[in-house]
């Protein structure tokens, strides 16, 4: 099985969020399963051409944008596992700081430079020989399904290809004027509601979505709830009409890089059957976070995007009342700037309860996450997550809204049966939040509950050898394989 997977990051080469720790981690997974598998990725500026020995391929790409072909020389590099990746260097494009974008907004290209790179992608996969599978992820790559498959005659060496589109997050669907309709070079009469017209805008996740094959989302509870008005972001009828071609596969988490037994930033090391270094990795994040050294009194961690998908609008409301109690929150993160001047004042005001970092700091995060006792994530809605699973190695116990992957991987403790690995609570208000929060606190207060509830959530088993299989099964099916 031959699979081209595409996507605009990939850990370590070029990350803004959690996409990039899948792509950093899947194809490895799926190589280990015996699939033969490649990355295709811009070659951005941030790519550190030394440190991960990227090399030209010997040969280049030229693909059309609007009315001229546009050329590219393809590099290659490798990631975990030894999986190749090609990356395409259009500078014109990729050579800037930034994937997407500045803090002040979006690049005004993107519709250009994304609507090139899918185009790329295919260029790239008749170079290197037709993938039996292409892999699409989220709306940069959205095109190439629909490329293919409505200007096949560009690409007759993949007509047999078969391609999946992978949504990680459907609130980013790549939305344009229709004005930039000529970037794409088909034809005027694909501009319609029922392909990529949304609203009077190109909208290229709907493209993927009703043109890719098959379609699959990050966690089963997400892939139903796309399909309902409240999370579908005015796709939810798209999805529906594509039911039987959606699957919901729970991504899975890296065991090598977050593991409190091997972990190279955290203070000390422990394991499930050895806690005592929990406790130095505690007093460690309070010294860190310039707080109080408090054993006894229980640490919150958030590590999270500011933003109202992130549950923050709840937390903005919910932060003094939850600060008056005997407690230390500790908060990595960095985005809109409301959220940011607030968390700061706060931290300015409860200079003994709230420990504020803005910005991203990779060391910081495995600290929180090896620290901090409790794990708070109560997002407004989240196709998956990692950092709940992360907390579950850690044994730092996850409080979180009980919506898409947060509902798959977590299931609530009951004290009476000692069963469960964290908190959930489903209404989408401070008084839920606070009170999921108080029962936590209550089960901390409980030594010996506390300790089952750590050895719960640290026997949790959440592998991307897992995941692995669930997407060769997707593979199987679209190629009529059983190998």
């Amino acid at each position: 099985m031959r699979v081209l997977m595409a996507a605009s990051e990939a850990a370590p080469l070029a990350k803004t969020g959690g996409l990039a720790d899948v792509l950093g981690a899947l194809p490895g997974a799926l190589k280990s399963a015996g699939v033969e598998v490649a990355i295709v990725l811009p070659a951005y500026r941030a790519v550190d051409r030394e440190r991960f020995h990227v090399r030209a391929a010997g040969w280049s790409v030229a693909v059309p944008v609007s009315d001229r072909l546009v050329n590219a020389e393809i590099l290659t590099a490798e990631i975990a596992g030894g999986v190749p990746v090609y990356l395409v260097q259009a500078d014109s494009y990729f050579d800037r700081d930034g994937l997407y974008g500045t803090p002040e907004g979006d690049f005004l290209d993107n519709a250009e430079r994304f609507a090139f790179f899918a185009r790329a992608v295919l260029a790239v996969a008749e170079r290197v020989g037709p993938p039996d599978i292409l892999h699409c992820h989220d709306w940069q790559t959205a095109l190439a399904p629909a490329f293919l498959k409505v200007d096949a005659g560009r690409y007759p060496s993949l007509r047999n290809t078969r391609t999946l589109l992978t949504i990680h997050n459907l609130a980013y669907q790549g939305l344009y004027w229709s004005a930039d309709w000529h970037l794409l070079n088909l034809d005027r009469h694909y501009y319609n509601p029922a392909q990529f017209e949304f609203y009077g805008k190109i909208n290229y996740l709907k493209a993927g979505i009703v043109f890719a094959d098959e379609v699959t989302t990050v966690s089963r509870k997400y892939a139903e709830e796309i399909q309902t008005p409240e999370f579908g972001f005015g796709l939810e009828g798209v999805l529906q009409s594509r039911r039987a071609a959606l699957t919901g596969i729970l991504n899975g988490a890296d065991g090598e890089h977050w593991s409190p037994a091997h972990d190279p930033h955290i203070a000390a090391r422990y394991d499930a059957d050895d806690l005592a270094g929990k406790a130095v990795c505690k007093a460690d994040l309070q010294k860190t976070s310039g707080l109080p050294l408090e054993p006894r009194q229980p640490v919150i961690g958030m590590v999270s995007r500011l933003a109202d998908q992130k549950g923050f609008d709840l937390v903005a409301e919910a932060l003094p009342a939850l600060l008056r109690r005997k407690l230390q929150l500790v908060l990595l993160g960095q985005g809109d700037a409301k959220y940011q001047t607030l968390i700061t004042d706060l931290g300015r005001r409860f200079t003994r309860r709230l420990g504020v970092r803005i910005g991203f700091d990779e060391p910081l995060a495995h600290k929180i996450e090896a620290g901090a006792d409790l794990f708070l994530m109560p997002s407004r809605f989240e196709p998956c997550g990692l950092n709940e699973i992360y907390s579950l190695r850690y044994g730092t116990i996850p409080v979180v809204r009980a919506t898409g992957g947060l509902d798959d991987t977590i299931v609530d403790f009951d004290p009476e049966t000692g069963t469960g690995t964290g908190f959930k609570f489903r209404d989408y208000t401070p008084a839920a939040l606070l009170g999921c929060i108080k029962r936590a606190l209550a089960c901390y207060r409980r030594p010996t509950q506390w300790r089952q509830l750590m050895r719960n959530a640290m026997d949790a088993e959440f592998s991307w050898q897992s995941s692995a299989q669930g997407y060769l099964a997707v593979y199987r099916r679209l190629t009529g394989s059983s190998q």
